[in-house]
């Protein structure tokens, strides 16, 4: 009597299928898989958005343009204010973040596209390519003096060898924060939506007035999906943020 309540597996469109095998390379499978298609199509209209904003000099822009410009002006004062203006030198990195992630999650809102970051591999190597970053410029830069980071000026002497493993333990979570953060947020989010809707489908071939309860759902998968969109907008803006906060760590190891 409750078969109507079978909803399709929401996992299922997290999967990853190979598009093109490409196997037994020094003993790797390299094949062409969806999860890379759709990072490809995201850096393509990252291109294509940001270079054609960048060749038109309309006194009055057009909506790209403006959008080009906007995001532009929107990551670089967001690196100024966190690192300064030396930190200006990692911009062209943190803009490559943020339009990625947003450009992943914003294909990801489209039905049937596939979320690739709401796949931990993905977000996790971000994540260590942002701890690594900060690793190594922080130790060219400023050589032992990096690792004032886990001893902060004007603590006290005694309490250092309590605050020391605290803020080591502190900096190795980074990564690990950072990729869970995005991940958890995608995938929670599609799981919802993909529930909300088959719920709202299995109820509509429900009888009698089992029926009626259709719409609730419905409703609440498409409030769902407006939060979603912002959503995918913050969690872009939080990872690259949260990347410039600890890189002002290997410009500034000292405060």
């Amino acid at each position: 009597m409750f078969a109507f309540l079978q909803v399709a597996d929401p996992i299922e469109q997290f999967e990853v299928k190979e598009i093109f095998p490409i196997n037994d390379v020094m003993g790797m499978d390299l094949g062409f898989t969806n999860s890379s298609a759709y990072m490809v199509l995201g850096v393509i209209l990252i291109v294509a958005l940001f270079g054609y904003a960048a060749t038109r000099n309309s006194l009055v822009p057009t909506r790209l343009q403006s959008v080009g410009e906007m995001g532009y002006e929107f990551v670089a004062g967001m690196v100024r204010s966190t690192t300064g203006e030396e930190g200006l030198k990692f911009f062209p990195f943190v803009f490559t973040l943020f339009t990625f992630i947003l450009a992943a999650n914003l294909i990801g809102m489209i039905p049937y596209a596939f979320t690739t970051t709401s796949h931990i591999v993905i977000t996790g190597a971000l994540a260590l390519l942002v701890i690594g970053i900060v690793i190594v410029y922080g130790l060219l830069k400023n050589g032992l003096g990096f690792f004032k980071l886990f001893a902060p000026s004007g603590v006290p002497w005694y309490i250092m060898p309590l605050l020391i493993p605290i803020e080591v333990i502190s900096f190795l979570a980074r990564p690990i924060t950072l990729g869970m953060r995005l991940f958890a947020n995608m995938l929670a989010g599609h799981i919802m939506l993909k529930l909300l809707a088959a719920f709202a489908i299995s109820l509509l071939g429900a009888a009698g007035v089992v029926k009626l309860l259709a719409p609730a759902p419905f409703v609440l998968a498409i409030a769902i999906t407006a939060l979603e969109f912002l959503v995918s907008f913050i969690q872009a803006y939080v990872f690259a943020l949260l990347t410039c906060v600890y890189l002002n760590d290997a410009l500034h190891p000292h405060h």
